[in-house]
C-alpha cells in the first residue's frame, strides 16, 4: 500500500475518533463513526487474500447494519422528543436499539460471533 494512502486513511480514522467523540448532535456522531469504517476497510483488506477480502465483507456488512440501527434509533427519538441532542435519549426503544447498535459495533457478546473471523 502506498505511504501516502496509509497515512491518509490513518488520520481519517483519528478525524473520525474525534468527530464521534466530541458531537453532540446524532448526525455528527453518524457521520464520525461512518468515516471510520471507511477509512478502516482499505487497510483490513490491503493483503489481496480471499480471507482478508471475506473479513472486509463481513466487517462491512456488520457496520452498516449497526448504523442502520443507530440511525433508526436516533430518528426515533427525535419523532418522540423532538431533538436530536445526544443527550437527551428519553425513549426506551431508542435506547434499546442504541444499545444493540453500539454492542454489533464494538462486538460485544451477543453480537461478538463475527469478531474472531474479522
Amino acid at each position: 500500500m502506498n505511504p501516502y494512502a496509509k497515512l491518509t486513511f490513518s488520520l481519517s480514522l483519528m478525524l473520525g475518533t474525534t468527530i464521534t467523540i466530541s458531537s453532540s448532535h446524532w448526525m455528527s456522531a453518524w457521520a464520525g463513526l461512518e468515516i471510520n469504517t471507511l477509512a478502516i476497510i482499505p487497510l483490513i483488506s490491503k493483503s489481496h487474500h480471499p480471507r482478508a477480502i471475506e473479513a472486509t465483507i463481513k466487517y462491512f456488512l456488520v457496520q452498516a447494519a449497526a448504523s442502520t440501527l443507530l440511525l433508526f434509533s436516533s430518528m426515533i427519538n427525535a419523532w418522540h422528543t423532538g431533538q436530536w441532542d445526544i443527550t437527551q435519549l428519553n425513549h426506551p426503544t431508542s435506547s434499546l436499539l442504541l444499545t444493540t447498535a453500539i454492542a454489533m459495533k464494538l462486538g460485544l457478546v451477543p453480537f461478538h460471533f463475527w469478531f474472531p473471523e474479522v
